[in-house]
């Protein structure tokens, strides 16, 4: 059975000053975002996660989105380029991370931008968004880096969200999901399932049968029990505020290298 282990990064004091896009900012507090990721963290232990915690990155507001500094492929791990520049210096830790734990290391270069966010992974495709935060540039390298790993890249059009994983996820039997208002063509996947609220088209692959999920979509987490599925549901309101989900509060490492 695959290592399941995941970093993650503390939220920074400067969380409230972090980058919002496509929604209103609206205050954020910090303390109560604190004990939301406490809890996050507590609930990927419980499920038997190993945590691997990034330096702090206090000056840069963002930071605790940790999912945006890089993709994850077999023993690769592909630095971002983060659209935007005051996330650049999020990136130089999360390497040092995850070059620690054995990982293979590329590099997205300028003039190409990626973040994590924009990347979708199952079954050997790798969607990526094209959009604000990622360009051409990025994509192509990416594919330089993945397909020789036996990857299928596929660039996904993205103007209604900041990143491609705050409009669809994948569940563990490989329906993506989307709440579809956000969704910019629904058809670019074979099997895909409309839910009914925003936050309820974040998922995050606990194991085959368990998904995390924001705690404020319950029609939606009804709908994935009746599929059979066990949901875990944690309150992330603070992180939403900044167009958060619970798939950037991690960087899963699925089958580690040993």
């Amino acid at each position: 059975m695959d290592k399941k282990h995941a970093l993650i990064r503390r939220p920074s004091p400067r969380l409230a000053d972090g980058l919002v896009t496509h929604i209103e900012r609206s205050p954020v507090d910090v303390e109560l975002a604190k004990r939301q990721w406490e809890d996050y963290v507590a609930a990927l232990h419980d499920a038997g996660w190993q945590t691997h915690e990034v330096a702090p990155a206090d000056d840069c507001p963002d930071a605790v989105f940790v999912e945006d500094t890089m993709v994850v492929y077999g023993d690769t791990a592909v630095i971002a380029r983060p659209g935007a520049d005051e996330r650049k210096p999020e990136t130089p830790a999360a390497e040092a991370a995850v070059r620690e734990l054995g990982y293979r290391i590329a590099r997205i270069e300028a003039p190409g931008t990626l973040d994590g966010g924009d990347v979708l992974k199952f079954g050997g495709t790798v969607w990526v968004g094209r959009g604000g935060r990622t360009n051409d540039e990025g994509i192509a390298q990416l594919a330089a880096h993945l397909e020789p790993l036996g990857a299928r890249v596929v660039t996904v059009p993205l103007t209604k969200v900041l990143h491609l994983k705050s409009a669809v996820t994948a569940l563990p039997d490989g329906t993506v999901v989307g709440y579809e208002p956000l969704v910019d063509d629904p058809g670019v996947w074979e099997n895909f399932l409309a839910v009914p609220e925003e936050s309820g088209a974040h998922v995050v692959l606990l194991d085959g049968e368990t998904i995390l999920m924001a705690a404020d979509a319950p029609r939606t987490a009804e709908l994935y029990r009746e599929r059979g599925y066990r949901v875990i549901e944690v309150d992330i309101s603070e992180y939403e505020k900044l167009e958060g989900c619970v798939t950037c509060l991690s960087v899963r490492l699925r089958g580690m290298p040993d």
